[in-house]
């Protein structure tokens, strides 16, 4: 009985990196289609996005299970609370994958990100492709110094939206307003999905050691 319940919980796991490697493909393919102009692309990461979606509710689903039938304990007990706020997290990162293809369809056949824009543009999404894959190697190792690590990534992204804004305000900028609001947004979705990079990884350093999450993403 006791190794089913195990198995449940390695299952758990399991879920959540298979997760965090499906919310990689769609930041990878939200930025494919921003910066190309495929509506294509967009559409299959929009219709994509229910997947995430059913994988949250599995997830939920036996991790409520558990939490009613065997009563867990200790570390047991961090790991579906840890559960159940990661999906929560992972779920918001697709639908921000979501928006950045739906910026990208609206513009068709135009390309949303002025050429100046896109040397920006572009390594935010490296940034937050990167932290998200991360993610999914200290999920399934409990990488506790990996966690914190990924912080600095973090810095990073914040460097690049600041820089977002100062291109966008200078006097150089001529591609009007419109553009200026689809920058902005690309650059906040992007930001966001960092954050809730970072507030997987201290999801697992409270699994790991118990230490109380300190600070999460807005939505």
């Amino acid at each position: 009985m006791r190794d089913a319940y195990f198995d449940q919980l390695d299952t758990i796991v399991d879920d959540l990196v298979t997760m965090t490697h499906e919310v990689q493909e769609a930041v990878s393919l939200a930025t494919q289609a921003l910066l190309t102009a495929d509506a294509e692309i967009a559409e299959k990461v929009i219709s994509d996005d229910a997947a995430i979606d059913e994988a949250r509710e599995r997830v939920e689903a036996k991790s409520f299970e558990l939490l009613a039938l065997q009563q867990p304990v200790a570390s047991d007990l961090r790991m579906l609370v840890a559960a159940l706020r990661m999906v929560a997290d992972l779920e918001r990162m697709g639908d921000l994958s979501v928006h950045v293809a739906k910026v990208a369809r609206l513009r068709v056949p135009q390309a949303a990100v002025p050429q100046e824009m896109v040397p920006t543009i572009e390594r935010m999404a490296q940034v937050a492709e990167k932290m998200v894959g991360t993610v999914a190697g200290i999920i399934a190792d409990r990488d506790v110094d990996g966690a914190r690590k990924l912080e600095e990534d973090d810095e990073e992204m914040d460097q690049l939206r600041r820089s977002s804004f100062r291109l966008m305000l200078s006097d150089s900028w001529s591609h009007g307003v419109e553009p200026a609001v689809d920058i902005a947004l690309l650059g906040r979705y992007y930001e966001r999905i960092a954050d809730h990079a970072v507030s997987l990884a201290r999801r697992v350093v409270y699994l790991v050691t118990g230490e109380t999450v300190t600070a999460t993403p807005d939505v």
